[in-house]
């Protein structure tokens, strides 16, 4: 089972850019789905974006759409986000996310989260 280590959160004002980093460790990182989630004060965690484990196949929140990039090595177990334009409304923690279903169960691991404040 991997765990997971999220990093790159920090200030940012409107417009700018920045780069989460997810570190995961283990040997079977790349059987694994990826996804990044955040959570707002006083609101429910939510989806942000995911990514198959192979790369494949990528799916965004409408809300972070051409503005955010996930992406992974397999190589370096590695998951990113990239954020551009960012808006206040992106303040959030930001929690990496490991799922992979298995024959009788699945597995879902989450980081610790890592904090974005976007001020206006």
């Amino acid at each position: 089972q991997v765990q997971l280590i999220e990093s790159g959160g920090g200030l940012a004002q409107a417009g700018e850019s920045l780069r989460l980093s997810c570190a995961a460790s283990g040997r079977t990182f790349s059987n694994y789905d990826m996804g990044w989630f955040r959570q707002a004060p006083g609101k429910e965690r939510e989806f942000v974006a995911s990514i198959t484990w192979s790369a494949s196949s990528t799916n965004y929140a409408d809300s972070v759409k051409g503005r955010f990039t996930i992406s992974r090595d397999n190589a370096k177990n590695g998951l990113y986000l990239q954020m551009n334009s960012l808006k206040p409304e992106d303040t959030a923690v930001y929690y990496c996310h490991a799922h992979r279903n298995l024959t009788k169960t699945t597995i879902s691991v989450w980081g610790q989260g890592t904090l974005v404040t976007v001020s206006s």
